[in-house]
């Protein structure tokens, strides 16, 4: 059958403002950030997504066809919006976010896939924690689980919900115990766990059976392993909007590993070279996407990809 991305999360059109001026609107989310990368870069991926029967959502679903996202998974109710978010950038590209959103009672009524151990899981944010999606949610990646796929973990937890942390930290740790692959930024990690270090998460995960990367913005990379830990600089770039870095981080990350042929039976024979092609990848996508308004890989980006020759290592 060969292997699949599937991406689970939220769906919501981003409308950017800088100095008190909209700059941009693009359909958003942090899993169809990633996806829609993937999907620029050729990879066949899904999204398992929600979102309304409205002008937003449709639009939504169009940008996906075009940038090649399998839409098999996505349900559209009746009753309720597509969620919006004001995105407002500070001189250094940086967002805070206003949340507009108006869900029905019944979420996420969508068929599961069938999942094979060549498949790839991305999930994560505050959707993969919500209290009132957490059964269905939990279904989704207990099948991956079962079937063998691969699961990448990405906690994405913002201060704006740091006052909920007590009850929501325990599906935090118990997605951390689902994962193979689990990404933070060192923000994510403070927040939840106290201390923003490698060695915070590393107490707090069975670390001897779980990757570990933790991304510090500027200051670079980190990833730990039983084999071996590293860490991975990033070059100095005109940043225009850090919306989505972390994302292309996970997507290109994820990229590196389909390029590999890294499966969930195969990661821990993964070799160093073959790490430091599949962060390379990751640091890549993530610096492009801070140089535009765009939430994803630009094309030209995605052209380049296409054109290079990545060896399996």
């Amino acid at each position: 059958m060969g292997g699949r991305i599937f991406a689970i999360g939220e769906s919501i059109l981003d409308i950017i403002l800088k100095d008190g001026q909209v700059q941009a609107a693009r359909p958003g989310g942090s899993m169809l950030n990633s996806a829609v990368s993937l999907g620029r870069a050729g990879m066949p991926v899904y999204l398992l997504t929600e979102m309304g029967q409205d002008p937003t959502g449709d639009l939504i679903v169009e940008f996906l066809k075009k940038n090649q996202i399998r839409t098999h998974f996505i349900y559209r109710y009746t009753k309720g919006k597509t969620p919006l978010a004001m995105a407002f950038l500070n001189k250094d590209g940086d967002a805070t976010y206003d949340f507009y959103k108006f869900y029905p009672e019944e979420r996420l009524e969508l068929t599961l896939p069938e999942f094979n151990d060549e498949d790839i899981l991305l999930f994560g944010s505050y959707f993969g924690i919500d209290p009132r999606i957490r059964t269905r949610l939990m279904q989704v990646v207990h099948a991956a689980h079962r079937a063998g796929a691969l699961i990448v973990y990405d906690p994405n937890f913002r201060r704006p919900h740091a006052h909920e942390l007590d009850q929501l930290k325990p599906f935090i740790l118990e997605n951390m115990e689902m994962a193979q692959i689990i990404r933070a930024s060192h923000e994510d990690v403070e927040i939840i766990l106290g201390e923003g270090s490698m060695e915070c998460l590393k107490a707090n995960t069975r670390s001897e059976d779980k990757i570990l990367v933790l991304t510090r913005a500027s200051e670079g990379a980190e990833i730990s392993l039983k084999a071996f830990s590293k860490n991975y600089p990033v070059s100095q770039i005109k940043v225009v909007s850090t919306i989505g870095a972390g994302d292309n981080f996970n997507a290109g990350m994820i990229y590196g590993l389909m390029k590999q042929g890294i499966t969930r039976a195969t990661l821990s024979g993964a070799s160093p070279r073959q790490w430091d092609a599949i962060m390379a990848q990751a640091i890549g996508f993530s610096a492009d996407v801070c140089q535009h308004l765009d939430n994803y890989i630009s094309k030209e980006f995605a052209a380049s990809l296409q054109t290079t020759r990545i060896r399996k290592l």
